[in-house]
Formats: structure tokens, C-alpha cells, sequence
């Protein structure tokens, strides 16, 4: 029961802090985006501000919408993409609710938030959010190949090279990087699978080049562009927290290391500068791999992100994952 009571009050402390960090994060995405393209951009903290002011505002409900799946819709998909940072081990934290199949799990959760989105946008009754969700739907069905191939590869690399703990829980990666297992060859394939992996990340977090289930100039916002004011906001949430998410994730994998050791600290004190370090390091990984992507490139088009996912990700994953299994041949 104490276990019990532990994990609830930790866990309800670390996703309040969570939230707070995800829609700050936001807040640098928005500032760096415009600072790139040359304009002041918005203050570092409105994200802040939108989500509050969409939180007293009145939320409407079409006449045409489901209107149970259209209010449930941004209630599961944030709670699921909540759920995710409960199995991530946060420096030297381990995960609050680390199992044997965490990484499975990560993937349902991505999963089931979008398909909530998806969800939503159909049940509107909008032909705009009808748009968005199948484009949506497309396009998951597209990043999940390469995403699972990934997912699976490194598994089984570390199954079979030996490393100590579950091949499925992230914890097993942060205590040992593969990075020091591998030899050249499986380095060449860590790489590959790295680069698949960061390709996924804008299509998992709905930014440019992979927003097409929104695409403002296009379909006017397209999956959300009927909701308004609490709905609204936990969509805006969502957003962010999946942008997070899915950097924490590809941090536990590829980026592992901590620095209070290398420091000299112990107790506290090395819990603290770790988790401060991962998060640095989750915001460096968003800046480089969500808002310069997003500056620097244009929408894709639907048929271009699917083939892109299918093909050259996927190509690249296999490759990754033949490199790997050749290393352990060696």
C-alpha cells in the first residue's frame, strides 16, 4: 500500500512538472522558429497564456458532432501521451512504472493518443477535420514501419550482445549505451536506425514538414478546426507533451549519459544535475530535430510523406537493422 501511495503522489509531481517543462519547451520552439526567419516572435511563456486563456473560454460543441467522442477525444489523447513519461527514467530517476515492456507500451500510447485525435476529427461532423483525420491516419500508418523497426532492432541488439535487464524496458539502455557495445559495423547501424528514428519525430508530433493533418493554409487547422475552449486546450497540450514524449524517448535510447558522476556528486545532488541534464538534452534534440526542421523545410505533400516513411526511412531502418545483426555475426 505505501509502495502504492509512493508511486501515485511521484508520479502525480512528475507529470504536473512534465506539463510544465513540455509547454515551456513549446514556448522556446516558437521563439527559436521566429528568430530563424528573422522576426521577435512571441514571449517564451505563451504558450502559457493561450492554454489558460482557451481554459475559461466557453467549449462548443457542432450540432452535427458525436458529441461523447468529441469531448472524450483530447481527454484520452493527453492522458496517453501523459502516460508515456511514467516509463521513461529521467537521468539518474529511474521510471516510475518501468516494466518488462516498456518501449511496447510507448508505441500503443504514441499510437492511441493520435488515433484519439483521429477519433475526434471524424466526430466533429467537419469535412476539413474529416480531411485532417485521414491524413492523419495515412500518415501514422506510414512513420509506425520505420518506428517499429527500430523499436524491435534495438531489442534484439540488446538481447543478444548480452546486455544486462530487459530488452524492451528503456532503463536497460540508459545503465548500458549501445553505443559502447557495438563495433563499427554496428555503430554504422546505430546511426542509421538514430537518423530513422529522428525522421519519425516531426511526423509523430505533427510539425512541418509532417503537419499535414493540420495544414492551416490548407484545410484550416484540419483535425482540431472545431474545437474551442477546454477541448482545444488539451489538443494544444497534447501537442506539446508528444513533442517532448517522443524526444525523451529517442534520448533514453541514443543519448543516455549523465553527468553528476563525471562531476563528482552523489545523493541528491547527482539525482538533481541528471535530471536537469536529460532535459537539457531533450530540449537541444528539439530544437535541432523539430524547429530547425521545421524552418528549413516546406509541408510535404500526403502521397510525399508516405512514400518518404516507406522508402527512404524504412530503407534506412532495414539497413540499420541488417548492420546490427551483421555486428553480432563479427
Amino acid at each position: 500500500m505505501t509502495d502504492i501511495l509512493t508511486r501515485l503522489l511521484s508520479g502525480t509531481a512528475l507529470l504536473f512538472l512534465v506539463l510544465l517543462l513540455a509547454i515551456l519547451y513549446d514556448g522556446v520552439d516558437r521563439v527559436v522558429h521566429a528568430r530563424m526567419q528573422r522576426r521577435l516572435g512571441p514571449p517564451i511563456l505563451q504558450p502559457f497564456y493561450d492554454v489558460m486563456k482557451l481554459f475559461v473560454k466557453e467549449n462548443i460543441v457542432p450540432r452535427r458532432a458525436v458529441a461523447w467522442v468529441f469531448n472524450g477525444a483530447p481527454l484520452l489523447a493527453v492522458t496517453a501521451v501523459l502516460m508515456v513519461f511514467l516509463y521513461v527514467p529521467m537521468g539518474s530517476l529511474p521510471p516510475i512504472l518501468g516494466t518488462g515492456g516498456d518501449l511496447i507500451l510507448i508505441v500503443y500510447l504514441f499510437a492511441l493518443s493520435a488515433v484519439a485525435m483521429v477519433a475526434g476529427g471524424f466526430a466533429s461532423g467537419s469535412p476539413y477535420a474529416n480531411i485532417g483525420a485521414q491524413r492523419e491516419m495515412v500518415l501514422m500508418m506510414s512513420y509506425e514501419v520505420p518506428l517499429a523497426i527500430v523499436v524491435t532492432t534495438l531489442a534484439y541488439f540488446a538481447y543478444r550482445s548480452g546486455i544486462p535487464g530487459e530488452p524492451f524496458n528503456l532503463a536497460t539502455f540508459v545503465a548500458m549505451p549501445v553505443w559502447g557495445v557495438a563495433g563499427w559495423m554496428g555503430v554504422l547501424g546505430l546511426a542509421a536506425l538514430f537518423v530513422s528514428l529522428m525522421a519519425v519525430v516531426p511526423a509523430e508530433v505533427g510539425k512541418v514538414p509532417m503537419d499535414i493533418a493540420e495544414a492551416k493554409t490548407e484545410i484550416l487547422e484540419g483535425l482540431i478546426c472545431e474545437y474551442s475552449g477546454r477541448n482545444l486546450a488539451m489538443f494544444k497540450l497534447t501537442f506539446a507533451l508528444r513533442n517532448s514524449a517522443m524526444c525523451a524517448v529517442v534520448v533514453s535510447l541514443f543519448l543516455p549519459w549523465n553527468i553528476g558522476s563525471s562531476l563528482g556528486l552523489t545523493g541528491a545532488w547527482l539525482l538533481v544535475a541528471d535530471f536537469l541534464f536529460f532535459w537539457l538534452k531533450v530540449l537541444l534534440l528539439q530544437v535541432f530535430g523539430v524547429t530547425l526542421i521545421r524552418t528549413a523545410f516546406g509541408r510535404f505533400k500526403i502521397w510525399q510523406a508516405s512514400q518518404f516513411y516507406w522508402v527512404q526511412v524504412g530503407g534506412l531502418a532495414l539497413a540499420g537493422m541488417i548492420l546490427l545483426s551483421l555486428d553480432l555475426l563479427a
